[in-house]
């Protein structure tokens, strides 16, 4: 009996410890004041400062969000560079709220090194980039180039096992940034350049002369890119995870920056109203007030809009929406009922 009892109360201490340890990173924010965000090093239309010194693109949108709807002022994010090499353990540490960073949901790195992948805001595939006067047209043309690539990557193991399955050889340039890689492969140090086929359309739209440079058509991997969290702080994690949520589905109700005001009062769809706080209280299940979705979304529009102004085919990076379109629209797109 008495045994029991000690079991009963170490898994009560357990329960309560991971109870706190899952409130400590939005107690943290709300004290500071602003929201640690771990973001790329550069990478023009995910993550990089403009000339002003103040950064944009599609994954500091993610920050925008958050922080609107943690702190009521999407310009409350202190936005930290992260390389590939050091991403997560900035994460595991503590020194980031958050990573952001074109970070590939792995088995591995959700269990093994600790994190939790709360959503995918871009599917993406491993892809190649050489200068069009190599007079390659296929990666299976490759054999016995040298290939420029990050270390601390999936890409590392795509690029090995693509090579092996194709009985190929290469001889890896090792980088630690994509400005790195970049410099490399325009210094002539790599005959190709791998990486995210959207991180290699935003190198190359960063090129003095883009129009010399080719993305070979094969993608060899799945890369599902998406925001993580420390293992284990379940209601951090459920912000960041149901603020993504409210952009995809803002996006796919119709839910603009610029009607949203009006549809938090006219609008007559029920999940429209839940989302915007117009009825219920969601908020409060995660610590937050009944408005965190609206102002998350008029930080800088839904997914949709946040997509079309950074990467999308009006931007040099030039991206179509492809797999990242709505599940209405042939994509993958697809959030979870706000109910």
């Amino acid at each position: 009996m008495k045994k029991s009892v000690f079991l009963g109360t170490l898994a009560a201490t357990t329960l309560f410890a991971g109870i706190a340890a899952a409130q400590s990173t939005l107690e943290t924010v709300k004290a500071r004041g602003e929201l640690n965000c771990g973001v790329n090093t550069g990478l023009v239309g995910f993550a990089a400062p403009d000339a002003n010194g103040n950064w944009q693109g599609f994954d500091v949108a993610v920050c925008k969000a958050v922080a609107a709807a943690v702190l009521g002022d999407a310009s409350k994010v202190v936005y930290i560079p992260t390389t590939s090499a050091d991403r997560f353990e900035q994460l595991t540490s503590g020194k980031i709220d958050f990573l952001v960073r074109n970070s590939t949901w792995t088995y591995s790195r959700d269990n093994d090194l600790k994190m939790d992948f709360v959503g995918v805001n871009y599917y993406d595939g491993q892809g190649f980039m050489v200068r069009k006067d190599l007079g390659v047209s296929s990666a299976k043309e490759l054999d016995g180039a040298t290939v420029c690539i990050q270390t601390g990557t999936t890409t590392e193991l795509n690029l090995a096992d693509y090579f092996k399955a194709n009985n190929m050889t290469y001889t890896a340039v090792p980088v630690e940034t994509n400005a790195e890689g970049e410099q490399q492969y325009i210094a002539g140090a790599c005959d190709a350049y791998t990486t995210d086929a959207s991180g290699l359309a935003a190198t190359r739209a960063a090129f003095a002369d883009p129009e010399n440079h080719i993305i070979l058509p094969e993608i060899i991997s799945k890369e599902p890119l998406g925001p993580a969290v420390r293992h284990g702080d379940n209601q951090w994690g459920d912000i960041i995870r149901w603020t993504l949520n409210a952009l995809i589905a803002a996006e796919e109700y119709g839910v603009t920056s610029a009607n949203i005001d009006e549809l938090a009062t006219s609008s007559q769809n029920p999940e429209v109203q839940r989302l915007l706080g117009s009825s219920d209280d969601l908020g409060a299940m995660m610590g937050l007030d009944k408005e965190w979705a609206k102002r998350a979304i008029k930080a800088s529009g839904n997914y949709g809009e946040i997509f079309e102004a950074t990467i999308g085919s009006a931007t040099p990076i030039g991206l179509a929406r492809g797999l990242n379109a709505q599940w209405t629209q042939g994509g993958l797109l697809y959030a979870p009922p706000f109910r």
